[in-house]
This record gives C-alpha cells, structure tokens and sequence, in this order.
C-alpha cells in the first residue's frame, strides 16, 4: 500500500464518537468530526462535518469570522490571556478580542 502522509490535525478539533479519519487527511482548526462520520478528504477550518464520506454539513461561522479566528490563534496565546478572555471567546465576542 502506498504511503498516505501524515494526518494532520488543527486546533480545537472535536471529534465524535467511533469517527474516523484516514492516513494522510488534513482537518482544520475547529472543525467538529460527527460520531461515526468517515473522513476521506480534507476537512477546513470551523466546519462540521457527518457521514460516511463525511461531508460539511454546516459552517459554524461566516468567512470573516473564521479568518479573524484564524489570524487571533488564541489557542498560542499564554494561559494567563485565555483564561482572561474565557468570556469573550465563549460569546463570541470577536471585537473585544
């Protein structure tokens, strides 16, 4: 069998329950895999995605919603700094972040 590549996962990634990604898949930052979804393509960011082919279902944000959380990579920032903006990020606050 012929090498896939890595798999390769972003930040803040759930998923559900038995799924399953295949060798050599890229799932973006945020993206929620479904419970027994079957990934055989690349998943991008902040989608959630179902299915055996796992297919988008649905976006969780707009694209300007997901380029600012892109470009913030809270997720890099010191604990001290998440923990503090725990509020905003948890209501989506993106102006006061």
């Amino acid at each position: 069998m012929p090498e896939k590549g890595d798999t390769v996962v972003g930040h803040d990634v759930w998923f559900g329950c038995e799924s399953m990604v295949m060798p050599g898949i890229r799932v973006g930052t945020g993206a929620v895999i479904a419970a027994r979804a079957v990934v055989t393509r690349d998943v991008p960011p902040y989608v959630v995605v179902a299915g055996n082919p796992a297919r988008v279902v649905r976006r969780r944000f707009d694209e300007a919603t997901v380029a600012r959380l892109l470009d913030l990579a809270w997720w890099d920032w010191p604990v001290e700094r998440v923990t503090e903006a725990i509020p905003d990020l948890v209501f989506g606050r993106m102006e006061r972040l």
